[in-house]
Order: C-alpha cells, then sequence, then structure tokens
C-alpha cells in the first residue's frame, strides 16, 4: 500500500482533468446501542465485534482489517492521508478499527463519529456507479445487522446534519483557474445558495491547498439518496464549465505568464533541495494544470497525483523507512521530487 496511489488518485475516468474523485459515505449506527459519544469500552468493544462479523458475512471478496487503535500515530496518518480513516477516526480512542478492499475503492469505518462509516470511492466523476455500489453494500449489511431507524426520520445518526439518509456526496476537483481568475468565491457562494458544502482535500475543518476543493450535500433529510447524488451531479458539469472557460481565458489573454507560472513550477519541484508540504501542493497543482493544458508535454496526471499524495508527512516517513521531524521531512520530500521528476516531462518552448 504504501508504494502504491489508490483508486481515488488513479487519474482516470470522467472529466479526470478537474474531476480527482468521486466519493459517497453512509452513516449507520446499531440499534439498541448508544452513539459513540455516550458508548463505553465495552459498547465500543462489542460493536466492532458485530460489525467486523457482519461486514466479513456481507462481503464475498477479501477485505483487510486494520485494528486502528493498535496502530502507531504515524500508520494512522498515512490512512488519513489516503483517505482511508477520517482525521477524527486516527486522533480518537478507543476500539475502532477500517475495513478496506485490497483497491481501496471500498473502506468501512467502525466506531468513527457513527459505529459505522460506509465510503466508496472512483476516480474522476463517477457517482451513479459509486451510488451503486454502496447501496448494495448497505443492503447485504442488513441482512446480518440492525441499523437505528426512525419511521418518520429515517436512518439515526450521532450528528443531526446526517440523521435521514446518513448520506454524504461528494466530488473532489481541481480548480486552479478559477482560483487564479478569482472567480472561486463567486462559484462558493453560488454553491451555498443550494445548501451544498465547500471544503479542502480532507473534508470538514480541511485547509484549502493545492486549489483542491470537495463540493458535498449538506442536507440529508426529507429527499431520496438519487435526489441527492442527482443534485451534486447535475452542479459539478457547470463548475466543470467554469473551470474550463477560465483556463481557456488564461491561455488566451494571459498565456505568457501562465508559461512562465507552470516552467517556474515545474523547475522548483525538479531542483529544489528543500520544501515544504504546502509549498509542494501549491507548485504540483501548477503543473497539473500545465500538463492538462499541453504545457509540459510527457509527463503523465497518474504521476503527479501519486507525487501529491506520497509527499504528505505520512507517506513520505512510510516510503523512507523512519521517521523524521519537519527539516528532514523538507529535504526528504525535495530529494523524493528531484528523483521523480528527473527525466520526466519537458516545457512547450515559446
Amino acid at each position: 500500500m504504501v508504494t502504491s496511489s489508490g483508486e481515488w488518485l488513479r487519474g482516470s475516468g470522467p472529466e479526470s482533468d478537474i474531476v480527482i474523485s468521486s466519493r459517497i459515505r453512509l452513516a449507520r449506527n446499531l440499534a439498541h446501542f448508544p452513539f459513540i459519544s455516550r458508548a463505553d469500552a465495552s459498547d465500543r468493544a462489542e460493536i466492532e465485534k458485530q460489525l467486523r462479523d457482519a461486514i466479513g458475512a456481507a462481503v464475498e471478496n477479501p477485505l483487510d482489517y486494520v485494528d486502528v487503535n493498535k496502530l502507531a500515530p504515524i500508520d494512522r496518518q498515512f490512512l488519513a492521508e489516503r483517505q482511508l480513516i477520517s482525521r477524527e477516526h486516527a486522533e480518537s480512542e478507543g476500539a475502532r478499527s477500517v475495513v478496506i478492499d485490497p483497491s481501496e475503492q471500498i473502506s468501512l469505518m467502525i466506531n468513527e463519529e457513527d459505529h459505522l462509516r460506509i465510503q466508496v470511492m472512483h476516480s474522476g466523476l463517477d457517482l451513479l456507479t459509486a451510488w451503486e455500489q454502496i447501496n448494495a453494500l448497505d443492503d447485504r449489511l442488513q441482512q446480518y445487522v440492525t441499523f437505528a431507524f426512525h419511521d418518520k426520520l429515517g436512518f439515526l445518526t450521532a450528528c443531526p446534519t446526517n440523521v435521514g439518509t446518513g448520506l454524504r456526496v461528494s466530488v473532489m476537483l481541481h480548480l486552479p483557474a478559477l482560483v487564479l481568475t478569482e472567480q472561486i468565491e463567486r462559484v462558493f457562494r453560488s454553491l451555498q445558495k443550494i445548501n451544498l458544502a465547500v471544503r479542502g482535500l480532507y473534508g470538514e475543518g480541511s485547509q484549502f491547498m493545492g486549489d483542491f476543493y470537495q463540493i458535498s450535500n449538506q442536507l440529508t433529510l426529507g429527499r431520496s439518496e438519487l435526489d441527492l447524488v442527482k443534485q451534486v451531479g447535475d452542479v459539478v458539469p457547470q463548475i466543470i464549465d467554469y473551470e474550463r472557460k477560465a483556463r481557456e481565458a488564461l491561455v488566451r489573454q494571459s498565456n505568457e505568464s501562465l508559461h512562465d507560472r507552470v516552467s517556474r513550477a515545474y523547475g522548483i519541484l525538479r531542483t529544489a533541495q528543500t520544501i515544504s508540504s504546502e509549498e509542494t501542493m501549491h507548485l504540483l497543482s501548477s503543473v497539473r494544470m500545465g500538463v492538462n493544458l499541453g504545457l509540459i508535454h510527457d509527463l503523465e496526471i497518474p504521476t503527479i497525483n501519486k507525487l501529491f499524495i506520497h509527499t504528505q508527512p505520512a507517506h513520505l516517513q512510510k516510503l523512507r523507512g523512519t521517521e523524521l521531524d519537519t527539516a528532514d521531512r523538507n529535504k526528504e520530500r525535495a530529494r523524493y521530487l528531484r528523483e521523480h521528476l528527473d527525466g520526466q516531462g519537458r516545457p512547450e518552448q515559446n
């Protein structure tokens, strides 16, 4: 797992030049158990056991079971960077685990904020397939366990904003041109008016880095699951269209400065002796846009996506095989980038 990149960074699928991934998540809780915030150690252990047994019975293909509570902090951070668990799951305490399929397309967090968080991620814009996959898995699980459900409210969850369907539909977008042309705030305001949330790379509370934005539904109550999937699925193509038009305008009106920006970013990444995670994300964002606009040749999007994840702090230390302080991580990050970009790609000549 350390040297691979996972399904959501495969760099393929519909609209993958702009859409990094599509994710659907379901929040579920076992009936007859308190929510995690009120559960004692005995409850957590029994919830963990019942769900682990149910998942084992419901899923035909082999899955990897990981006891998150026994992991070292760096391994928990690694899973969070990989988006297989949330940061809250990584930083929590007590019995908790995650079950992952080998492709990293499916992960099931046990004892996160809710008893169970089911997640399906696909590369590119592929919400309907992700929904069909997670819906089938949810149905199979309900053959083995009973989830807390109210006739009027729907599925009961620890956070009131998830009550109802328990469904969160998220699409991760790379929008550098809307940032450069200062249109991104206007897009955000439009999304908020229709009850869609905008978050950073790692979801709620995370910072916007590398021009990555997660668009997701805010409401889960009073609408069907397919309506919520359709709402996000209908809006994303409009944002993609805005981003493409902004890129075209940059090429048309500011081609020289755009080319300079991409070339400088690429040059720094190939030659820096020390570089922070934040600067790396920022520069890789420009390079990714440059590749999609044909300003850099012979460099593949999957390679850039891989660099995005492998230069994160925990990934870098796992790849190096030792724990590093911030200064040494910055040196190791620069060395890793030089090594993996050497001989890769060539900027277009003006």
